[in-house]
């Protein structure tokens, strides 16, 4: 999987050796591939946030010399080498071309438009494919600077729904 670049920030594959380390101590460097060579990234106790009581099954997952999480990207700032963030797929397509995706950055870095920058970059990755038609996301409805990135990306609202873990959801899709 390749690094995509933004402005800002580079998106790294989420790799096996990121998975292990983080769940073993919550502040750490880690030598990763970068689009340049090996770039010293640095992830304090704040990164990823919610997506860690997953980081177990996703380390489960990775079979023989399968190193990265498909469609899983590391935020990091070009200029800092910090992890701010993470990003990515929730599971391949369905059969019709849709693909779900989720993001959040580390509040350290909100209101600087990093967010817009680093899920538009994934957008245009994942449109860029033959498999996705349209890519898809869900916002907690009490989250409305998630719902102004999805918007400023050119996504509308879809619909509503509801999870156990964020309450009322806004449904979104986004078509090239």
């Amino acid at each position: 999987m390749p690094a995509l670049l933004t402005p800002r920030l580079l998106l790294l594959p989420l790799t096996r050796a990121v998975l292990a380390r983080r769940l073993e101590t919550d502040t750490f460097t880690l030598p990763l591939d970068g689009p340049d060579g090996p770039l010293d990234v640095r992830f304090g106790p704040q990164w990823p946030g919610d997506p860690l009581p997953v980081f177990p099954v996703l380390l489960a997952t990775l079979t023989g010399q399968q190193g990265e999480v498909a469609g899983s990207f590391i935020a990091v700032q070009r200029d800092t080498g910090e992890a701010v963030g993470m990003l990515g797929t929730k599971g391949p397509p369905s059969p019709d071309g849709a693909q779900e995706i989720g993001y959040g950055l580390g509040p350290a870095v909100w209101g600087q438009g990093l967010a817009t920058e680093a899920v538009g970059a994934l957008v245009a990755h994942l449109h860029a494919g033959p498999a996705v038609r349209t890519v898809t996301a869900q916002t907690a409805v009490d989250n409305p600077a998630s719902a102004r990135v999805l918007s400023k990306l050119g996504f509308r609202q879809v619909g509503r729904g509801h999870s156990e873990e964020d309450g009322p959801l806004s449904l979104w899709a986004h078509t090239p």
